[in-house]
Order: C-alpha cells, then structure tokens, then sequence
C-alpha cells in the first residue's frame, strides 16, 4: 500500500524512475530488474511494488518523462521564434532529438510489450505526452509552413513519428555491429542523430 502524501508518493515514484535511468545509460532492458532498481535506491523490490506493478511500467514512466523534456525543447522552438526557414525549422528540431537520445533509445524497443505490460491508467497518461508531441508538431509545422494543407501536415506527422523509432540503430551502433558489417563485406556510411533527422526533415518539408 503507496503511503504519504500525493506528493510523497509522486517523489518516491520519480526516485524509482530515476534509478532506472541511471541503469539504462548502460545495461539494456532485459539486463534491468526490479532487484537491480532497488540496490540504488531506498526501496527493496517488495515496496518498488507499491507504486509499479511491473518493470514495463517503470520504464514507461521513464519513457513519458523523455517525451515531456522533448516537448518543453519543440514548445521553445515555438516561442522562441517568430519566423524560421524550412532548413533551419528541420536544424531545431533535429538538434532537439540529438539531444533526446534516451527517448530514441527506448523508441527502438519492443513498444508492444512495454505497453501490453502496463496498466491502462499509466498507458493514458504517457499517451497524452506522447500526443502533446503531436499537437506541437503540427502547430510548428502550422507556424513555419503556413503554405502545408491539414493533409500535408498529417503525411508528415505520419511518416516523421514512425521514422523516429529506426534512428537510434542506425546512429548508435557498436564496435560489434560495425565488425560484423565488414566482415559481411557491407560499405556503410554512418550517420549520427542529428545527420539522419536533418535529412529526413528536409525531404519531407520540400527542401
């Protein structure tokens, strides 16, 4: 049973997300446990139970507080600006989500099974983050590309968003990965984050 105030348990909650960030930055998922949450913060396993059911859960809270920091970054480029080019509009917002590399990362996992794992009241909440990201998407692109119709806005959206769960692969690739390309004998030029987003962005404005 959670105790303390709403504000005590939104505290704790945040603790358990934070270890599971801090784990993440070099284990992978399946290597991440719930014993393993608990060794780095002030709860056994048993309690970590209290507040998430399930490991998913907590990497789904980890998963909504990277799309509400990319958020605040496309919500900046918004009122931080009065007009922008297309180059430039796809240089923000690629350079926002080179600095959001954890929520490329986790957007290249098994989406499915973290939110099959997860409780339908913590799947509507990191759905509404992820749908403000939508509702900012569509009103950059309102500001910058006045001359977009609601149809073009909406290819774009939906061709942008899925092409956002392959970045993180092909920009962060292992010394073991590239061994095994060469040795397939496969020439690869590799890009980083920003290259591929950069990109991207500009054959989808037009540019």
């Amino acid at each position: 049973m959670r105790k303390g105030t709403p504000e005590q348990v939104a505290q704790k909650r945040e603790e358990i997300v934070d270890a599971c960030e801090q784990l993440y930055r070099t284990m992978s998922f399946r290597e991440i446990t719930l014993k393993e949450i608990g060794s780095i913060t002030s709860f056994s396993r048993p309690t970590i139970y209290n507040y998430f059911e399930t490991k998913e859960e907590i990497f789904l809270a980890l998963f909504k507080r990277e799309y509400d920091r990319w958020n605040a970054q496309l919500l900046a480029i918004l009122e931080e600006n009065d007009q922008l080019t297309k180059a430039q509009l796809a240089d923000r917002i690629a350079q926002s989500l080179a600095e959001r590399q954890q929520l490329l990362k986790l957007l290249s996992m098994n989406n499915y099974d973290m939110e099959a794992n997860s409780r339908q009241e913590l799947l509507t909440i990191f759905k509404q983050s992820y749908g403000r990201s939508l509702e900012l998407m569509n009103t950059l692109l309102e500001k910058f590309c006045p001359e977009m119709s609601a149809a073009d806005i909406r290819n774009f959206i939906y061709t942008f968003f899925p092409f956002m769960f392959g970045i993180y692969p092909y920009a962060e690739v292992t010394d073991k990965q590239k061994a095994a390309m060469q040795e397939a004998g496969i020439e690869y030029v590799y890009q980083t984050v920003y290259e591929l987003t950069y990109r991207c962005l500009l054959r989808l404005l037009g540019e």
